[in-house]
C-alpha cells in the first residue's frame, strides 16, 4: 500500500469517527446527558477528517509502469503539459485529477479462433491477393505508449487507442500488403518480405499517434476451402513425384552396386589368373634351372644317372644288372634277407638258391 492510499484510509476512518461521535452526542443530548466539551470534540474530529481528505485528494502515487495525465480546472488548456512521472506526486485537491495510462507493452490479437483475440469470435483479416485469391490472416500487434506522448494519446484517443487505432490501422495495412503479392508468395516465398512491409508501414502510422510498434507477428494464413483443396492435391502430387524420384535413385544405386560387385569379381579373377600364371612361370623357371644343374652334374659324373635309375626301380626287382664291362648279377638280399651278404653270379648262370 502506498502513502496516498494510506492517507485515503486515514481520511475514511476520520469521517467514520466524526459521524460516530456526532451520533453519540445527539443520543446523549436526547437523554439529557450531554457530553462535556462535545462541540470541541466534534470540531476537532471534523477538522482532522477534512485535513486528511484534502491531503489524500492531493497525493498521487504513479506506478513505474504508468504515466499520469493531469486534468486541471485551473489550467487554460484544461490539462498539464507534462505527464506525471513514477513516484509520489502532488496535485491541487479537488481542482485536478489524474488519468493513468500504462506504458508497458500491450498485445492486440486478431484471430480466427473465437477466444484468442480481444474480440470474441472470428476476428481474422480477410484479404485478397494480387491473383484474386481470398485469404484469412491471423496477426498480433505488440505495441506500447510512448512515455513522452502520453498527453497526446489522451487528447486524441483516451482509452480507445487499442480498439480504434491499433486494430483499424493493422487491418488496413495488412490488406494493402497482401494485395501486392500472389497467393503462393503470401504463404511461402515472400511471406517474410510482406511481414516486414507491414511492420514498417504500421510503425510509421502508430508513431504519428503517440504509440511505438514493438513487433508484428503474422500468426497464420488460412485459405478458402477450394484453394486449400487444390494446395493439398498439389502437395500430394509433389510427394508422389518425390517418391518416384526416390525409387529411381534407389534402383540406380542398386544397379551401380551390382556393377561394382561384378567389376570386383572380374578384377579378382584377373588377379588370380595373373597370380597362377606367374606361379607357373616361376615353377617352370625353377625346373629349368634344376635340369640345368643336373645336366652340369652328369657331365662330370655319368654314374649318377645309373644311381638315379637304380633308385627308381620297382621294389620287386631282386637282381641288379651291372654295366657290360662287369659280367655279374648281384641279387638284392636286403629285400629278402637283410642279414645275408650278396654273392656275385656270372651272367647266364642262375644263382643257387639259399635255403
Amino acid at each position: 500500500m502506498n502513502i496516498a492510499n494510506l492517507f485515503q484510509g486515514f481520511a475514511t476512518l476520520a469521517w467514520l469517527l466524526f459521524f460516530g461521535v456526532l451520533v453519540l452526542v445527539l443520543v446523549r443530548a436526547s437523554r439529557n446527558r450531554p457530553i462535556k466539551n462535545a462541540s470541541v470534540t466534534l470540531i476537532s474530529v471534523l477538522v482532522l477528517a477534512v485535513l486528511l481528505t484534502v491531503v489524500s485528494a492531493g497525493l498521487v502515487f504513479i506506478e513505474p509502469q504508468e504515466r499520469g495525465v493531469v486534468i486541471s480546472a485551473l489550467s487554460p488548456t484544461g490539462y498539464r503539459e507534462q505527464a506525471l512521472e513514477p513516484g509520489l506526486r502532488w496535485i491541487i485537491p479537488f481542482a485536478e485529477r489524474v488519468v493513468r495510462y500504462p506504458i508497458s507493452r500491450q498485445t492486440y490479437t486478431m484471430s480466427i479462433a473465437a477466444q484468442e483475440g480481444q474480440i470474441y469470435g472470428d476476428d481474422s483479416i480477410t484479404a485478397r491477393t494480387a491473383d484474386g485469391q481470398e485469404v484469412f490472416i491471423d496477426a498480433s500487434v505488440i505495441f506500447e505508449i510512448d512515455p513522452a506522448k502520453v498527453v497526446e494519446v489522451h487528447i486524441r484517443w483516451q482509452d480507445r487507442y487499442a480498439s480504434e487505432l491499433v486494430r483499424a490501422l493493422s487491418r488496413g495495412i495488412i490488406r494493402d500488403a497482401v494485395s501486392q503479392y500472389g497467393v503462393e508468395e503470401v504463404y511461402s516465398t515472400k511471406r517474410g518480405e510482406m511481414t516486414q512491409q507491414v511492420f514498417d508501414a504500421l510503425s510509421i502510422k502508430l508513431s504519428e499517434n503517440g504509440l511505438r510498434l514493438v513487433d508484428f507477428v503474422l500468426r497464420n494464413i488460412t485459405f478458402s476451402p477450394e484453394y486449400a483443396a487444390s494446395i493439398e492435391q498439389k502437395q500430394i502430387a509433389e510427394q508422389q513425384a518425390q517418391q518416384a524420384r526416390f525409387v529411381v535413385e534407389q534402383k540406380r544405386q542398386e544397379a551401380e552396386q551390382a556393377r561394382q560387385v561384378a567389376q570386383g569379381r572380374a578384377d579378382a579373377a584377373v588377379i588370380q589368373a595373373k597370380g597362377e600364371a606367374e606361379a607357373r612361370l616361376i615353377e617352370a623357371e625353377a625346373e629349368a634351372k634344376a635340369l640345368q644343374v643336373i645336366s652340369e652334374a652328369l657331365k662330370d659324373k655319368p654314374e649318377l644317372l645309373t644311381y638315379q635309375y637304380i633308385t627308381k626301380l620297382s621294389p620287386n626287382i631282386q637282381a641288379l644288372l651291372l654295366p657290360s664291362n662287369a659280367p655279374f648279377l648281384f641279387p638284392l638280399p636286403e629285400l629278402n634277407n637283410p642279414g645275408a651278404t650278396p654273392t656275385p653270379t656270372p651272367q647266364g648262370i642262375e644263382p643257387t638258391p639259399t635255403p
